[in-house]
């Protein structure tokens, strides 16, 4: 009884945690839309791929792919320019394909997936964000832990 007293309020933290995550990559995304229609695409992707701290706080960050699937903004340069979509998580599923499917259809949503996570090395659960803004796709990313 007392093993389950103490996982239970460490479930509840880890609860609260994803979903503070949910919310704040959800406004990330919302931010980065109102941004480009604002300011337009370029300089949306200028911010993007400068890291600027308005849309890039370390583990959280906006990416940008177009709706054939490039990459056209990412805080990680190597990406951009590539398309890759037929490159699947660490369980073999497709999430990129699904993110794009999210944003070309009801435009926004959440796709769950298996991926290495910069900071501690380890292939980690990871959901993201995706918000279609005209002809782009906006992402935000969250680890679960």
């Amino acid at each position: 009884m007392s093993k389950l007293l103490c996982v239970v309020p460490l479930l509840c933290c880890q609860l609260a945690l994803a979903a503070s995550g949910e919310k704040d990559a959800v406004a990330l995304a919302e931010r980065g839309a109102q941004y480009v229609k604002q300011h337009g695409k370029a300089d949306m992707i200028a911010k993007i791929n400068n890291k600027d701290p308005e849309f890039n706080q370390g583990a959280l960050y906006l990416a940008m792919r177009d709706l054939d699937g490039i990459t056209i903004a990412h805080p990680t340069k190597a990406l951009i320019g590539k398309n890759l979509l037929d490159v699947p998580d660490a369980d073999g599923k497709p999430f990129r394909q699904e993110l794009l499917a999210l944003a070309k259809g009801k435009g926004h949503g959440w796709v769950d997936y298996k991926f290495r996570n910069p900071e501690t090395g380890k292939v980690e659960a990871k959901s993201t964000y995706v918000l279609r803004v005209g002809d782009v796709a906006l992402e935000a990313g969250i680890y679960k832990h």
